[in-house]
């Protein structure tokens, strides 16, 4: 069976002494950078021409201080208004990941454009000096926050790609598609170094090893941009870039996102400082500092990493920007004020909702010289610098409401080819290619779903909620198999079960993880767990028909038992929107000769168990299950013989983001009632009660049968129903605006306030939100769901760094609730947040 661990049992396993070693006092100069040791690159002198140089210098001698002070914040579209820029000179606006216009995350391409320029217009209104806005937004593979556009396959799979010039295409069709809906300027290339699988942002990553993002960098930098120019801007139809996260984020110790890089200099330097000199040399405009700790030190706080470094023997001249409310993680910083990463060399504050406490604090802070206005002026020359060189200060945008061009035929053939180069054959029993004439059976949910395929950052930030509607440009892994097989006179059924009617020649199995982003993605483990692709493998496998495995993943896996399993096993990442890609390298010719070749090649190491220690390419005792490089193809067949099925991970599930699912309370959470009498811990199956009766819990079925828990409370003192466990940080998720998501079903109406609780089981440290207004205004009887900010239980007092409640039920009086489904989602712009 397969089994989880969570990563409070990794912690356990570690033993005290290792936790007190990751608990110890840091030292400061262990993340203390010296410039002699690091190489040496430019930006193009075109960045800093005598002619911009001058336009900046008269700019900056017209502006007011508040006018300089706007351009170093960053305010996120869900949380500022074109109003609000008639009195705030907020010098850049970003679309973050869950972030559309009027909150509408399908909204029409349409919407975008009219943003965007009801943006500028208000900003051009305010009057004063007039610096135009730079609007950024996350196109980290293609457009993919807008409807319709070309969604490229995830890094990951680029990576297995070894095309420098595709990356370049990419970047060009990529720049295209974000031009035309409005936006200036794209978060990215990411140049991470994915050194722990378990990261959920590993599929962001190029690969494992540094060597990949250095031949990359350039030429995405280059595709996005163009090359920068001594007589102008960048041309028409490009936009400005901004490499990230600089520094290490791909480093950090147990996968964990926003984590700490424990490492030397030398390391940091050979491995994470990847293709950040070639994306500097190529002009890159900007670069995003990591949320990230360089031995115990954030980067956005670290000076010798930010000006030392990055300004000194880099050679970077244009500027800095901060990931999400990052500053906020700065000893002695909160969201709301900071000018110590201003200080250490941050020109630009992401500040997504807390953009106007920053403002007033932050000019407060340079009218009283705590942020010295040579430090301003430096921060503001560098984003104006930027700002000139991307064009902004044109009037003409010929680009602009070209809708045409997201999806279009190019970009969507251009797609395709990017599929076909990023597939990976693992192993192949003589079943590949697939004759086109075969009578072929295509197994499993995901063949289907575009979403799953494309992954996160798919219309939404953890990339949940996507059909195949919201996909008008596009063509499902599914489609384009059945469009292969009839064309060659063939025929092809989905059977999302693995049943058939008529004996299938073939059957392709597509299956893997479902999207995911930062937070939700991290893992304790790489075991892929679901089970049910692993019983329709060895179903068709008992049947004697042949069997071909698409594994969807943003990361290797470990997937030996799907690999006995299958004749062939093609690692075909994240394809993103043109799933015709993987039928052209899967079905040949009517004779089964290839139309085309496997030429992926691994990226990262795939491990040989799922315990998740990492396996890089380089390391001592090296020994993957398959190596670095490996691939294998047509013209160069290869044997694969059984592997083992010992997965190498201790028994019992684990979550930190969820509680209670297809009615089961997921380990290591447990379900207790508490009263006047005592605490309870309850199981997740027969009816109970509290000691003194005052709560009870029986089953319901809601989404399943018993998928729900019914909670009854009498009317006394101290009724509380909840989900604990050991300490968990969520922290991280708060920050990233995760939600705590829940269904629920009025079954008899509240006599008294209801409260919902998360935090420590401290009832001090526990933040409490009126629950009862939900409860009493909304029908009986009907399954309804919930999303609320976990930020706000944050904000009532609740203890997110050491959370062992993450859901707790309270009231005095009577009440008759049922709940299913509880576990943190992603905030779409459809969380709450309730009063205390």
């Amino acid at each position: 069976m397969r089994v989880a661990v969570s990563a409070l049992v990794l912690l356990m396993a570690l033993g005290q002494p290792a936790l007190a070693q990751l608990a110890a006092p840091v030292d400061p100069g262990a993340a203390t950078a010296d410039p002699a040791n690091w190489p040496r690159s430019a930006s193009p002198a075109a960045l800093s021409d005598a002619e911009t140089e001058a336009f900046v210098d008269d700019l900056l001698a017209r502006m007011t201080v508040e006018e300089k002070v706007g351009q170093l914040i960053q305010a996120d579209i869900a949380s500022i208004t074109p109003e609000d820029l008639l009195t705030y000179p907020i010098g850049s606006i970003l679309a973050g990941g869950n972030s559309s216009p009027g909150g509408d995350e399908r909204a029409p391409a349409q919407a975008w454009v009219d943003l965007a320029q009801d943006f500028r217009a208000a900003n051009l209104a305010r009057g004063g000096t007039v610096v135009p806005l730079i609007f950024g937004i996350d196109a980290v593979h293609g457009h993919n926050n807008v409807v319709g556009a070309t969604l490229f396959p995830h890094n990951i799979g680029l990576g297995a790609a070894r095309d420098p010039d595709l990356i370049h295409r990419i970047g060009e069709a990529t720049a295209l598609e974000v031009a035309a809906t409005g936006a200036d300027w794209t978060f990215g290339p990411t140049l991470a170094v994915p050194r722990d699988d378990r990261w959920g942002r590993a599929y962001e990553g190029y690969g494992e090893n540094p060597e990949i993002a250095r031949s990359y960098a350039a030429p995405m930098t280059l595709g996005l941009q163009g090359p920068l120019s001594p007589d102008g801007p960048i041309a028409y139809g490009h936009i400005a870039g901004s490499a990230k996260h600089f520094l290490a984020d791909g480093g950090t110790f147990g996968g964990k996102d926003q984590g700490d890089f424990v490492g030397t200099e030398r390391e940091l330097i050979d491995i994470h400082l990847s293709g950040y000199p070639q994306a500097i040399d190529a002009g890159v405009l900007s670069i995003m500092i990591s949320f990230s700790s360089w031995n115990g030190v954030k980067h956005s706080g670290n000076a010798s990493i930010l000006r030392d470094v990055l300004y000194g023997p880099l050679g970077f001249t244009g500027f800095t920007v901060s990931d999400w409310n990052a500053h906020g993680q700065i000893p002695g910083c909160s969201n709301e004020s900071c000018p110590q990463a201003i200080n250490a060399g941050i020109d630009m504050l992401m500040a997504p909702d807390s953009w106007k406490p920053l403002y007033e604090n932050t000019l407060a802070q340079v009218r009283s010289g705590e942020i010295p206005m040579a430090r301003v002026d430096e921060a503001v020359r560098h984003i104006l610098r930027a700002k000139v060189k991307a064009g902004l200060f044109r009037t003409e945008r010929p680009y602009e409401g070209r809708l045409e061009l997201l999806g279009s035929p190019d970009h969507r053939a251009l797609a395709r080819e990017a599929v076909r180069k990023s597939l990976v054959l693992l192993k192949n029993d003589g079943v590949l290619p697939i004759r086109a004439g075969a009578n072929v059976l295509v197994v499993g949910a995901a063949a289907d779903d575009i979403g799953q395929a494309a992954g996160g950052w798919t219309l939404t930030w953890q990339g949940t909620g996507n059909t195949n509607a919201n996909f008008p440009n596009a063509q499902s892994i599914w489609g384009g198999v059945e469009e292969a097989v009839r064309a060659g006179g063939g025929t092809a059924t989905l059977s999302v079960d693995g049943t058939w009617d008529t004996r299938p020649d073939v059957a392709i199995v597509v299956f893997g993880e479902t999207p995911y982003a930062e937070f939700q993605g991290d893992l304790s483990h790489v075991d892929f767990q679901p089970e049910e692709p692993l019983v329709m493998l060895r179903r068709l496998q008992a049947a004697g028909i042949p069997t071909v495995a698409v594994f969807l993943s943003g990361r290797p896996m470990w997937v030996n038992p799907e690999l006995n399993a299958s004749d062939a096993f093609v690692a075909a990442w994240l394809p993103g929107t043109e799933g015709g890609g993987i039928a052209d390298v899967l079905i040949g010719g009517p004779d089964g000769t290839p139309r085309h070749d496997f030429t992926g090649r691994l990226s990262f190491s795939w491990p040989r168990d799922a315990t998740g220690t990492p396996v890089n390419v380089g390391d001592e005792d090296y020994d993957p299950l398959f190596a670095y490089g490996y691939g294998l193809s047509y013209g160069a067949p290869g044997a694969v013989g059984p592997v083992s099925e010992e997965s190498g991970v201790a028994t019992g599930g684990s979550s930190v983001a969820d509680y209670l699912v297809d009615g089961r309370v997921v380990e290591p959470w447990s379900l207790a009632l508490e009263d006047a009498g005592g605490q309870t811990r309850a199981g997740t199956e027969a009816a109970i009660a509290s000691p003194r009766g005052a709560v009870s819990v029986s089953v319901v079925d809601d989404l399943a049968q018993e998928s729900g828990r019914r909670f009854t409370f009498a009317g006394a003192p101290r009724q509380l129903a909840l989900i604990w466990g050991n300490p968990v940080d969520l922290s991280r998720q708060a920050n990233g605006e995760m939600a705590l998501s829940f269904r629920y079903r009025v079954d008899a109406t509240p006599t008294g306030r209801v409260t919902l609780s998360a935090g420590a089981a401290d009832p001090a440290r526990m933040g409490s939100l009126d629950l009862t207004p939900y409860l009493t205004n909304g029908p009986l009887g009907q399954w309804r769901t919930i999303k609320i900010r976990l930020s706000c239980f944050g904000e009532a007092g609740g203890d997110l760094t050491a959370l062992e409640r993450p859901f707790q039920l309270s009231t005095s009086g009577q009440l008759t609730m049922s709940v299913s489904e509880i576990r943190l989602a992603s905030n779409e712009g459809d969380a709450v947040c309730l009063s205390e």
